[in-house]
C-alpha cells in the first residue's frame, strides 16, 4: 500500500481539505443527540417551547453547515482520487514502456491490461469513498463511544465492552478476505487472457471451426472467476448479521438499564435517547463496514498487484558510463563469439556466434525454424543482453551506447507486421516524427506500396483498422517497411519481412535499398533473395555453420544446396552445376 499511497503526495493540500471537511460532518452527527437530549430534558419534559425551538433552529442551522462541508467534501474527493487514478496510469504505463522482454515473461499482457484499468479503478474508488464515506464511519464510532460516555458512563459501558469484540473480527475478517479478493483478480487476469486471445485470433477461430472449444474455455475461466467471488462476498457478506446481533443486543441492554436509571434517577429520559441516538448511529456506521472491507480488500490486492509492476526490476538499462552521439556512422556490424540464453532458461539459443557485416553490405541469414534467427535479430538493437561474447556497431559495445540513440540508428522490420490504429501517413510519421510530405512519398515509393496507396479513396490520409485489418498481408508487410525505411537508418534489420511479397516486387524493393546508405541483414527464406546477397549466413541449432556468397555456399555447403534444390528443384540444381 506504501506505494501506491506516496502518490497522494502532490494532492496533500486537497486532501487535507477532504478530511476537515469530513470532520465538520461528523463533528455534527456527534453533537446532534447531545442537542437532541437538551430539547427533550429542557425543552419537552418542562414543556417549553422557546427551548425546543431555539435549539431546534440550531440542529437546522449545524445541518446546513453539514450538507455544505459534504457538497464541497465530495468535489475535492473526485479530485484527489482522480488526479491519483491518472498519474498511477500514467506511471505503469512508463514502466512498462521501459520493460525489457524480460520482463514481460513475468506479467502477461492480459495482465497487465487489468492492473492499468480494474486495479487503477479500485484505487480510484477507494480513495474516494475513503475521503468521502469510509472515514467517517470509524471516527463515528469512535466519537459515539466518547460521546456516549460524556452523556452517562454507566450507560456507555455497554458500548465500550461491545465495540472491542466487534473491532477484533472486523479486523480478521478484513484480512482473510484481502486474500480472497486478490485471488479474483488472478481470476478476472485469466478471463481477460482468454477474451483476448479469443479477439486476436478470431479469424484462425472461424477458420478452424474452434468455437465450441473456445466457448468452453471461457466459460471456464468466467466460472472460476464467479466461484472465487461468490466465495469472497459470502464471507463478506457475514459481517451484516454478526453487526446487527451485537449492535441490536446493545440497544436492549441500553434501553433495560436506561429505564431502570429513569426510575432511579441515574439517568435522564434525554441522556437515554442521546445514548440510544449514538448506538443506531454507531450500527448504521457499522453496517457499511461490509462495504468498507469489500473496497479496502480490493484495494490492497490491487495496491499490491501495482506495485509488483511499479517496483519490478528492468534488468536492461543504460549503463552509467554510456557515450553520446554522434556513434552510429557507418552501420559496421561485429559479433564476437555471442552466446544468448532467454531469461529463466538454462540452454543457448545462440551458441559462439561470430560474424561482421560491413558497412552497406547486404548480408541474408538463412536456416530452419528454431534455430536462432530472430534472437540473433533482437540482439542488434539490444532487445536482450547477452550472457557471453560481445557485439560491437563501429567498434563500440552496444552495452555501451545509450539506447535511445542505438535504437534511432537502426530500422525494425518485425516478422508479423504490426500497424496501429491511424491513418497511414500517422503510421509512417510513427517511424519518424518530423517526416516531410517528400520524405513520406519516397519511403512509400522505395516500398513498392505508393502506387496502392494514390488509389485510395483518402489516399494517405486513409484509416488502417486495428492491426491494419483492412489490408492485406502484403500491403501490411510494405507499410512495415516504408516506416523502417523513412527513418534512414544505417542499419536495417528485415525479419523475414518479404514473405508475403512476390519476386517482382521483392526485386524492386531490394532494388530500391541499393540507393539507401545503410547495412542490411535480411532473414529470409527465399532464395531469390540470398542469391544477391553479399554474404549469407546459413544458422542451425544456434550456430553458424556455413556462410559466404550464394556461389561459395552451392559448392561447399551441403545444407545450403539441399535448401536451394527444395526450391528450384533437382533441375535448378543441375542447370547450376553445369553453368560451374
Amino acid at each position: 500500500m506504501k506505494t501506491v499511497v506516496s502518490f497522494l503526495g502532490p494532492y496533500r493540500f486537497a486532501v487535507f481539505i477532504a478530511l476537515t471537511l469530513t470532520l465538520v460532518e461528523l463533528t455534527v452527527e456527534l453533537v446532534q443527540p447531545l442537542l437532541m437530549a437538551k430539547i427533550i430534558d429542557d425543552g419537552i419534559m418542562q414543556e417549553d417551547l422557546s427551548v425546543v425551538m431555539l435549539w431546534g433552529s440550531v440542529m437546522v442551522g449545524f445541518s446546513l453547515i453539514a450538507f455544505a462541508a459534504g457538497i464541497t467534501n465530495s468535489f475535492y474527493a473526485a479530485h484527489v482520487s482522480q488526479n491519483t487514478g491518472y498519474d498511477l496510469r500514467s506511471k505503469l504505463f512508463g514502466k512498462v514502456q521501459s520493460f525489457a522482454f524480460s520482463n514481460f515473461s513475468q506479467f502477461p499482457t492480459s495482465s497487465l491490461m487489468t492492473r492499468m484499468t480494474n486495479d487503477v479503478n479500485q484505487i480510484q474508488n477507494t480513495i474516494f469513498m475513503s475521503l468521502r464515506i469510509m472515514l467517517r464511519a470509524p471516527l463515528l464510532v469512535i466519537g459515539s463511544v466518547v460521546m456516549a460516555l460524556f452523556v452517562n458512563v454507566q450507560l456507555a459501558l455497554i458500548l465500550v465492552l461491545t465495540i472491542p469484540i466487534l473491532v477484533v473480527f472486523l479486523l480478521w475478517l478484513m484480512r482473510k478476505a484481502g486474500k480472497l479478493f486478490k485471488a479474483v483478480q488472478a481470476r478476472v487476469d485469466r478471463v481477460n487472457n482468454v477474451v483476448q486471445e479469443n479477439l486476436t485470433a478470431i479469424r484462425l477461430i472461424k477458420s478452424f471451426i474452434r468455437r465450441n472449444h473456445e466457448s468452453r474455455r471461457f466459460t471456464s475461466a468466467s466460472n472460476d472467476l464467479r466461484v472465487k467471488t461468490v466465495k469472497a462476498l459470502r464471507l463478506i457478506e457475514t459481517t451484516m448479521p454478526v453487526i446487527l446481533l451485537v449492535m441490536n443486543g446493545s440497544i436492549m441492554a441500553v434501553l433495560w438499564f436506561g429505564s431502570i436509571g429513569v426510575n432511579t434517577g441515574g439517568a435522564s429520559v434525554g441522556e437515554v435517547v442521546a445514548i440510544i441516538n449514538y448506538v443506531t448511529r454507531m450500527t448504521g456506521a457499522l453496517s457499511i463496514f461490509s462495504m468498507i472491507i469489500i473496497i479496502f480488500s480490493r484495494a490492497r490486492a490491487s495496491s499490491e498487484r501495482i506495485a509488483d509492476v511499479l517496483e519490478a526490476d528492468v534488468n536492461l538499462k543504460d549503463a552509467d558510463d554510456q557515450q553520446t552521439p554522434p556513434l552510429i556512422t557507418d552501420g559496421d556490424i561485429q559479433f564476437d563469439d555471442v552466446s544468448f540464453r532467454y531469461p529463466g532458461t538454462t540452454r543457448n539459443v545462440l551458441e559462439g556466434l561470430s560474424f561482421r557485416a560491413k558497412p552497406g553490405e547486404r548480408v541474408a541469414v538463412l536456416g530452419a525454424t528454431g534455430s536462432g534467427k530472430t534472437s540473433m535479430f533482437q540482439l542488434i538493437p539490444r532487445l536482450y543482453d547477452i550472457d557471453h561474447g560481445t557485439i560491437r556497431i563501429d567498434g563500440q559495445d552496444v552495452r555501451k551506447i545509450k539506447l535511445k540513440y542505438l535504437r534511432r540508428m537502426i530500422g525494425y522490420v518485425p516478422q508479423e507486421a504490426m500497424l496501429f490504429t491511424g491513418s497511414i501517413e500517422e503510421n509512417m510519421l510513427w517511424g519518424k516524427e518530423d517526416a516531410s510530405k517528400d520524405e513520406i512519398e519516397q519511403a512509400l515509393t522505395d516500398a513498392q506500396i505508393h502506387d496502392t496507396i494514390v488509389e485510395l479513396p483518402k489516399g494517405s490520409d486513409t484509416v488502417i483498422g486495428q492491426r491494419g485489418v483492412n489490408l492485406s498481408g502484403g500491403q501490411k508487410q510494405r507499410l512495415s517497411i516504408a516506416r523502417a525505411l523513412i527513418r534512414k537508418p544505417k542499419i536495417l534489420l528485415f525479419d523475414d519481412s518479404t514473405s508475403a511479397l512476390d519476386v517482382k516486387t521483392e526485386k524492386k524493393l531490394l532494388d530500391a535499398l541499393k540507393s539507401y546508405s545503410c547495412t542490411t541483414i535480411m532473414i529470409t527464406q527465399k532464395m531469390s533473395t540470398t542469391m544477391n546477397a553479399d554474404q549469407i549466413l546459413l544458422m542451425e541449432e544456434g550456430k553458424i555453420v556455413a556462410r559466404g556468397t550464394h556461389d561459395e555456399l552451392l559448392k561447399t555447403s551441403a545444407l545450403y544446396q539441399k535448401i536451394f534444390e527444395s526450391q528450384f528443384g533437382k533441375e535448378g540444381m543441375v542447370h547450376v552445376k553445369k553453368i560451374h
